[in-house]
């Protein structure tokens, strides 16, 4: 069954936005060529928060990819870089990408906090900001 994963991060400050990205950008290379990526979606939001969906064959391979080359490298930065961060995975039936009104929901009911140095109120309170209709930027991913 496909497998899912959805994570939201704040990036806590502007001077963090550059290597944040750089590393998203490598990230996202990365994600591309991996085996068992389906397809995903990245969005970005108010206040410099940032969320991706992506889409697996399995766990196994979503598993894999997370814990090698610019993922894994980009993880321990993000401690210092994000002032929020949760992430939500599920098996589903179908190949077909959740909204991210769905994936919210996921997030509220399931998901789990991440690790941040300096976390805002929202985060100690597990109070995720609701993704608008209109964000900044949403941008579709789909293997190499």
């Amino acid at each position: 069954m496909p497998f899912v994963s959805v994570t939201r991060l704040r990036v806590s400050s502007i001077k963090h936005l550059l290597p944040f990205m750089l590393y998203n950008f490598r990230a996202t290379s990365q994600i591309k060529r991996s085996e068992g990526f389906l397809k995903g979606k990245l969005m970005i939001g108010r206040k410099l928060t940032f969320w991706t969906m992506t889409l697996w064959q399995d766990e196994q391979s979503m598993r894999k990819y997370r814990n090698t080359g610019a993922h894994l490298k980009a993880m321990p930065k993000l401690i210092k870089w994000s002032n929020e961060a949760s992430v939500v995975s599920w098996t589903q039936q179908t190949n077909d990408l959740p909204s991210w009104q769905q994936a919210y929901q996921q997030l509220q009911e399931q998901g789990r906090l991440s690790k941040v140095n300096n976390p805002t109120k929202n985060h100690l309170t597990k109070q995720i900001e609701k993704p608008k209709d209109k964000n900044l930027l949403e941008n579709e991913l789909y293997p190499r």
